[in-house]
């Protein structure tokens, strides 16, 4: 009990000596809200900055959900990833109580300040696959950088497939020449 009472009474007398921390820089771009963008020099306890007290992480997986809702905005999206997850994915959708995966066909690597983002996509039929690719780049690095703070230093687009109107009717095959 007494080590307690000493404790704060010698650490009472070290603050006031310490000289005034400069304010965190920010990386230009930076959100600053996430905490993530910001440098700090170590500071915490109760002469810090609030917003400096602590590290934000942010977990891949945030950024892949992001990156997928963003992806699946543009039009000319039919859907996302490779050939084996959307046919996983379209038995899990069918399910009763199953929540459809918007991290299907993203993968990420996110560091402590920047992250990398790989998209496998379906596009229509028609549409101009460049355009469409430029469109969900756009759209993904605007959207994470805008809701995590992070950078985002390269978008790869992988078109696997193209959707065909056909492809919607199961009798579009059914039809055969041949008996």
């Amino acid at each position: 009990m007494t080590t307690q009472q000493t404790a704060p009474e010698s650490r009472r007398e070290t603050v006031p000596s310490r000289p005034e921390p400069a304010p965190p820089a920010r990386v230009a771009g930076g959100g600053g809200a996430t905490g993530s963008t910001t440098l700090s020099g170590g500071l915490s306890g109760a002469g810090a900055p609030a917003d400096s007290r602590g590290r934000t992480s942010i977990a891949d997986v945030v950024v892949v959900k992001i990156a997928g809702i963003a992806a699946r905005e543009i039009p000319g999206v039919y859907d996302m990833g490779g050939g084996l997850s959307r046919t996983i994915g379209a038995v899990r959708d069918r399910v009763p109580g199953g929540r459809p995966n918007v991290g299907r066909g993203v993968k990420v690597e996110v560091g402590e300040r920047q992250t990398a983002i790989d998209l496998d996509l379906v596009v229509e039929y028609g549409v101009p696959i460049t355009d469409v690719a430029r469109d969900v780049r756009e759209n993904v690095v605007s959207a994470v950088e805008r809701i995590t703070g992070l950078e985002v230093v390269e978008v790869n687009v992988t078109v696997n497939d193209v959707h065909l109107p056909e492809d919607d009717g199961e009798e579009a095959y059914g039809d055969s020449r041949v008996e």
